[in-house]
């Protein structure tokens, strides 16, 4: 009896023993398959990267800033001039923290800190994205939006570029894995809680434009439900606001007195309030149309929608209608978190869309398609019962004039599996179709037309650049010394140790230079370089030598003029060097003055240049800061942002009501 109620123990045991074993064999597989599927993903991407590395113009804009940081002359573009030439502070500041802690070169440090961002950026969309799905007890995670995401050009070219691209999508991944964390646990510690609204709160020092996510992100975690605590929820609602917003509005207030404007110099340069429809969706068709970026949206758009339905199979459906308890709750969920980015994503490319779009491919809807891809950044796939082997009987019986009377006497069991069989078929033609796509992708190339710039003023940049210079990974600011015109300047500077205006002239070898007044000074007058491509000369120059530019980015003269209707994208400000002459008190006067600058321009330039809010402006960010200049910014930056000058001397004289030096004759 013994011997036999032994046996009987041992074979109830077995099956329970069976299920459990074959339950942790599967997480194990699903969980090597995610690590695998990361890096797999996080490796593709970053030798895509790294095939593709170069460091643009724009991005050693930055480097001259954090040179002047390392100088001590504070976050300038030009010693002495308070212009805050860089949209991203928390980048600007990111590559000062790692140049002053390395020592590396310049152009290392922002080539290795652009790489690392980038990649962890897909490690936490994906880390996000397998919360969301459950984890990896019930399915296998693979890799998909993310495959999107990396087989395009223009993400690969600005991984590395020195630019803030990857902060971006960094800190939207890592906002995305918080949210999901917090949106799936129901006692939220408040350091968690804490952290995550700070990180919210960084918002526009990311990028101004981030702000929508960020403020987004807080609004759903004030109204959500609050964690337990012993603080009131009043109390602890007023300490998240203030975990929010200490750092941005702390700068932001540091920002309006020692800039003396409420947001960085390169929106009033490119006037991001503007409105150009058209060349936004030319913009927009820049990106989708040569690489039919629709088809693997839509894919996994079918792909989403599949795995969620089959993902809420097993959970009752409540009925009842919305109340504002109901909302709260509501916003403390996953699902919150997914329309949350969706919606980001969508009002983001309508923005970019408003404003024109840039004239660098595909770089300014990046962070948008990013947000797009994150909650299908990898998808579950789920066997159904009986293994592959079933997927091929459901498809053989489907295809039977019995198929309809089978699925009429189906049973909830057999119900279930026959859709888990179709929602894994689908998911996994879907994924094929997904991967067939990154493949064309990869190997697309976009522009075709290398050094010309086309009508609607979109390039590729890495490649315009690539040809322009000769060298196959343009990094170090030397290797920009082969760009037209560089290692003419150079040369030039050299040679006129009196100081003077640099003015670029028709041919590469040489520039115009209109020399300083007499006495010269001791140790000369100084250089200033007035040229459009402000990264490349500004670091191949010493910070003592004065860089601005005629659209206004390191110039706000320029930038406060008005946009010019048919102006290439980006570049739609161009203020007459007239001005400049008078601005850097070089000689007004022929022959010493480049041949073609009219003497009349100048005077009446030097006559625009007196206009009291003109002069305001100019004092703003020039005058040395002490206390009471602070305050005087801080309480006049929105008007600074707002003020415009015409950029035709005349005409700029008869709006602020000047009298004219050479008035016209009466009719």
């Amino acid at each position: 009896m013994v011997e036999g109620a032994e046996r009987t123990e041992k074979v109830t045991e077995e099956p329970a023993e069976g299920p459990a074993r074959s339950a942790l064999w599967f997480v194990r597989l699903s969980r090597a398959t995610f690590v695998g599927g990361i890096a797999l993903t996080v490796a593709l991407f970053s030798v895509g990267a790294w095939q593709r590395r170069w460091i643009a113009d724009d991005g050693l804009i930055v480097l001259r800033t954090v040179r002047n940081l390392l100088a001590g002359n504070g976050p300038v573009f030009n010693e002495g001039e308070r212009v805050e030439t860089n949209t991203s502070t928390a980048w600007t500041y990111l590559v000062w923290f790692f140049s002053w802690l390395t020592r590396a070169r310049l152009e290392y440090v922002v080539l290795g800190v652009a790489l690392t961002v980038s990649m962890l950026a897909i490690v936490f969309a994906m880390l996000g994205a397998a919360r969301l799905w459950g984890g990896t007890k019930s399915a296998l995670l693979l890799p998909a939006g993310v495959f999107v995401y990396i087989a395009l050009p223009p993400a690969r070219d600005y991984a590395t570029s020195g630019l803030e691209s990857g902060l971006v999508i960094c800190w939207l991944g890592l906002l995305w894995w918080q949210l999901v964390r917090w949106s799936q646990t129901d006692r939220v510690k408040l350091p968690a809680l804490f952290g995550l609204v700070f990180l919210a709160g960084l918002a526009p020092l990311i990028r101004p434009e981030m702000t929508l996510v960020g403020a987004l992100s807080l609004l759903m975690i004030f109204l959500a439900p609050m964690p337990q605590s012993r603080l009131h929820p009043i109390v602890l609602r007023g300490l998240i606001v203030a975990a929010a917003g200490l750092v941005p509005l702390c700068y932001q207030v540091w920002r309006m007195g020692y800039y003396g404007l409420p947001y960085p110099n390169t929106a009033v340069a490119k006037d991001a309030g503007g409105a150009k429809w058209g060349q936004g969706f030319k913009y927009l068709w820049d990106l989708v149309g040569p690489y039919y970026l629709w088809v693997p949206l839509l894919m996994l758009l079918v792909l989403g929608v599949v795995a969620g339905r089959s993902a809420r199979a097993d959970q009752a459906t409540d009925e009842r209608g919305w109340t504002v308890r109901r909302v709260r709750e509501w916003l403390h969920s996953p699902g919150a978190v997914v329309a949350l980015m969706l919606g980001s994503g969508f009002v983001l490319t309508i923005y970019a869309l408003r404003v024109g779009g840039d004239f660098m491919h595909g770089r300014m809807l990046l962070p948008q398609l990013f947000c797009l891809l994150l909650p299908v950044a990898v998808v579950p796939i789920r066997l159904p019962e009986g293994g592959l082997r079933a997927v091929t009987a459901s498809a053989v019986r489907a295809t039977g004039p019995e198929a309809v009377a089978e699925r009429d006497h189906a049973g909830p069991r057999e119900r279930r599996n026959s859709a888990g069989t179709w929602s894994f078929a689908v998911i996994t033609l879907a994924l094929l179709g997904t991967a067939g796509w990154a493949l064309f992708a990869a190997n697309t190339t976009a522009i075709k037309s290398g050094t010309k710039i086309s009508a609607s003023g979109i390039v590729d940049e890495r490649v315009y650049y690539v040809l322009n210079t000769g060298h196959d990974h343009p990094i170090l600011a030397e290797d920009y010394l082969d760009y037209p015109r560089m290692r003419a300047m150079v040369n030039n500077i050299a040679e006129t140790p009196d100081g003077g205006l640099l003015l670029n002239s028709p041919s590469f070898m040489f520039w115009y230079v209109a020399p300083p007044p007499q006495p010269i000074p001791d140790g000369g007058a100084g250089h200033t370089v007035y040229f459009l491509n402000l990264g490349m000369t500004s670091m191949n120059v010493p910070l003592n030598v004065r860089v601005i530019d005629q659209m206004g980015l390191a110039y706000p003269l320029a930038a406060h003029t008005d946009r010019l209707t048919d102006g290439r994208i980006g570049h739609d400000k161009s203020l007459y060097p007239d001005w400049v002459v008078v601005d850097t008190g070089m000689v007004d006067r022929h022959p010493w003055m480049p041949w073609y600058m009219d003497e009349k321009w100048v005077t009446q330039a030097r006559t625009a240049m007196s206009c009291p809010d003109t002069v305001a402006l100019n004092i703003s960010y020039r005058d040395p800061l002490t206390w009471g200049r602070f305050k005087h910014n801080l309480m006049h930056a929105l008007h600074f942002a707002k003020y415009r000058i015409d950029r035709v001397p005349k005409y700029e004289i008869e709006r602020c009501g000047l009298v004219d030096p050479y008035p016209q004759p009466q009719r």
